[in-house]
């Protein structure tokens, strides 16, 4: 089908702004881009309602990290999610990915705790995979100051999509029970080959370029892209993993590794519920406020993860 209306709206508006590619500027430059984009065109009235906020730390891999958590409405205990925000492993913030977290939070019944990792290329990989399993394992001993119960998850999109199936993998591995992952058209294969990559190439929000300009800052200097840290799709054991909802979107060039992520998940035996959201682009996630099909999508997403989370 083709692009939903609205957003196939705001695509042209932001050609006809000819700002320029983020690929050609900055890091610095794209990360004031994105929350210009996100944060700063947003609304008070657009902000999705949860309970209560509260900004704090949380331990990483090498010293502190900026949290913000969001407590549903309701009487608890919740189980407790760990929340990794998207942008490449370059950009993105708390307050890039706020109405994204409240979503979760909302849709989910859940505590979020949203983990605002180190970014390349000040920090190259591995640090973001570092920061995050650190995060999550600290927030998994210490589940009675966030949900109160013994249930966790973790959730993320694009490049928080990427972290959050490195939590899991990571937490299986040692031990640490993990109730639910939900990836958000994730990137999951660093060289991977896919028909997405080049349908989806230019146009879409997300463009290859701006793919490999990522990718360039945070791992360019890593000799191996099948290091499951980096490219989980090639962790040499999926089996055991918790149940996943995998979101992708017709119009992403990550659609086709992250519908190959959720296959090889089933070839281990791991539920995973994985669906595409036709006429969708990449971001989607953070458009509900300008698409009823995008927040539709949105809604379904979250209620599935909720049915995972809560079993």
């Amino acid at each position: 089908m083709p692009v939903d209306p609205n957003i196939a709206a705001m695509l042209t508006m932001m050609e006809q702004a000819g700002l320029p590619p983020m690929y050609e500027g900055t890091p610095e430059a794209g990360r004031q881009l994105y929350l210009a984009l996100t944060h700063g065109a947003r609304t008070p009235e657009q902000l999705v309602p949860v309970g209560s906020t509260e900004d704090r730390t949380v331990p990483g891999a090498e010293g502190e990290l900026k949290a913000r958590v969001y407590r549903p409405e309701g009487e608890g205990p919740f189980p407790t999610v760990v929340f990794l925000h998207g942008g490449g492993w370059v950009i993105g913030d708390l307050d890039t990915h706020d109405n994204m977290a409240r979503n979760v939070c909302r849709g989910s019944g859940a505590v979020v705790v949203a983990v605002d990792y180190r970014l390349a290329p000040e920090h190259p990989f591995p640090a973001a995979a570092d920061d995050a399993v650190a995060a999550a394992r600290w927030i998994a001993a210490h589940l009675d100051e966030f949900g109160g119960d013994q249930r966790l998850g973790v959730a993320g999109d694009s490049a928080g999509g990427n972290l959050s199936a490195v939590v899991a993998q990571a937490l299986h591995a040692d031990g640490t029970p993990l109730a639910a992952q939900f990836l958000i058209y994730p990137a999951v294969d660093a060289e991977g080959e896919y028909p997405s990559r080049i349908e989806n190439a230019k146009g879409y929000f997300l463009e290859k370029d701006t793919m490999d300009w990522f990718y360039g800052h945070y791992a360019e200097g890593w000799d191996d892209a099948m290091d499951p840290r980096l490219s989980p799709l090639h962790h040499g054991d999926l089996s055991g993993l918790p149940p996943a909802v995998v979101v992708t979107a017709e119009y992403d060039p990550l659609r086709d590794e992250g519908e190959a992520y959720g296959e090889a998940l089933r070839a281990a035996g791991v539920t995973a519920d994985v669906r595409r959201y036709d006429g969708m682009i990449h971001g989607f996630f953070d458009m509900g406020t300008i698409s009823p099909a995008a927040q539709q999508a949105i809604d379904e997403s979250c209620a599935r993860f909720r049915e995972l989370l809560h079993r």
